[in-house]
């Protein structure tokens, strides 16, 4: 069965879930920061792997009083989360900003990492990063999550998939995971990835790592995605025509097949 608690990490509270068992997968979700993103991943990935998801502190189920954020900070509350589960070392699933957050482990802690998986992420704020992250960042603050809720699937999907899931999304919209967090939180996280720079690192990271991406990806063009297979030794590159930012839910079947094919082998 399933477990699902709320733990005490340094610096606050983080809800998690875990299920399966065999080596650690922490699947760490994007800006959003809710484990329940990964939903088309866990039931298989779990036959296989302890699956380990959770809400980034200022998001869901964990707490809400921190409102200053930097990946640097959001890094160490997954090792402490870690700490607290006993996972010496796990392999790392990060999208979007837990692709960044990847990074930054494999960088400062590579002893803790098996595998590393990195989707639809970045290198750094380049000029479209600044002006889509600014324009996300004021449209919080002059209208609130529930306008920034009603553009989100814009952002996260290809217009094929919002045709076929339109009524799903709209459901999914209604208990947006943008409302639980106070606005200042949700625009201190966008500053958090307007900050995010590891380039100089990248060349340093020792984990096998896979990255993946899409020709469509409207929030982290696919550039980003070939700019880090070239940087990191070693990694591999998958790149799908199309699905968007959230690949893992446009085209889960193949994005499960691929991960789980890099991580199993």
């Amino acid at each position: 069965m399933p477990i699902a608690a709320v733990v005490n990490v340094p610096g606050g509270e983080i809800a998690y879930e875990e299920s399966g068992s065999g080596e650690a997968l922490l699947l760490v979700s994007g800006l959003n920061g809710v484990g329940r993103y990964w939903k088309p991943q866990v039931e298989l990935f779990s036959k296989y792997f302890r699956v380990i998801t959770y809400d980034q502190r200022g998001t869901g189920g964990s707490d809400r009083i921190q409102r200053e954020f930097s990946v640097d900070q959001m890094g160490e509350e997954l090792v402490g989360l870690m700490d607290v589960l006993k996972i010496e070392r796990a392999h790392l699933v990060g999208m979007s900003t837990g692709g960044a957050i990847g990074q930054t482990i494999a960088i400062e802690h590579p002893e803790r990492l098996l595998k590393l998986v990195l989707c639809s992420t970045w290198t750094h704020c380049d000029p479209w990063f600044r002006r889509l992250f600014t324009a996300r960042r004021d449209m919080y603050r002059q209208a609130g999550p529930d306008l920034h809720s009603q553009f989100h699937p814009l952002f996260l999907y290809s217009p094929d998939y919002v045709n076929t899931h339109d009524a799903e999304i709209e459901a999914e919209r209604a208990r947006a995971p943008t409302k639980s967090s106070p606005v200042e939180v949700s625009v201190a996280r966008i500053e958090a990835l307007m900050r995010f720079d590891r380039r100089a690192g990248l060349p340093k990271i020792r984990a096998e790592t896979l990255v993946m991406g899409t020709g469509t990806d409207f929030i982290t063009p696919s550039y980003f995605s070939k700019a880090l297979a070239q940087s990191i030794p070693g990694a591999k590159l998958v790149l799908y025509d199309d699905g968007g930012h959230s690949f893992t839910t446009t085209r889960a079947e193949s994005f499960n097949r691929d991960c789980l094919e890099f991580l199993r082998k």
